[in-house]
């Protein structure tokens, strides 16, 4: 009899264990749709995703802002320059813009771009979504190079900015060098 109740006992557990195993895996599942909401109401994981960025942006239509592109270097023999020095956007609108970059030298060289905004707390209403600055760039001797620039300036910088100016400076990074993603 000890023997027939252990047996039973081995049965009840196997399927309690069956029945908990299965819930545990239908809740693998049902945590994912979970997930996606979570991140997509805190914000989070925008940069892998970046349409859910502009999806969500409503485009101020009834306001104009200039956006100016500057490009420099220093200390390295690159050419680098936006190939527009200015857009004509309304606020909550994507823009896209190229730069070209040039290694003028005969030796392959590393570089960071480090952006720099005007006026100063432009950085709070930009969204970028591509940028050449978030990694470093290898060019090669005489190599010519276009890089985009994918960003959004959100509707709530302040009424009275009219003007605004988007720079990138690159400097030269001693080989080996991996910067951390800005």
């Amino acid at each position: 009899m000890v023997d027939n109740a252990s047996s039973s006992a081995n049965v009840l557990m196997r399927k309690k264990l069956l029945i908990f195993t299965l819930i545990m895996f239908v809740f693998g599942f049902a945590l994912v749709p979970f997930y996606e909401k979570f991140c997509e109401v805190t914000g989070i994981n925008n940069l892998l995703k970046p349409d859910v960025l502009v999806k969500e942006n409503w485009v101020d239509e009834e306001r104009w802002i200039t956006v100016e592109f500057d490009a420099n270097t220093r200390g390295l023999p690159w050419s680098f320059k936006p190939l527009q020095t200015s857009a004509r956007i309304h606020p909550g609108e994507p823009v896209n813009v190229m730069y070209e970059i040039t290694n003028n030298s005969e030796r392959e060289i590393n570089g960071q771009a480090i952006p720099s905004y005007s006026p100063r707390f432009l950085d709070k209403h930009l969204k970028k979504f591509e940028c050449f600055c978030f990694t470093k760039q290898v060019l090669k001797p005489k190599e010519t190079r276009q890089m985009p620039v994918q960003f959004v300036i959100e509707p709530g910088l302040p009424i009275d900015v009219q003007t605004v100016t988007i720079s990138y400076t690159f400097f030269e990074l001693p080989e080996g060098n991996n910067p951390v993603k800005k």
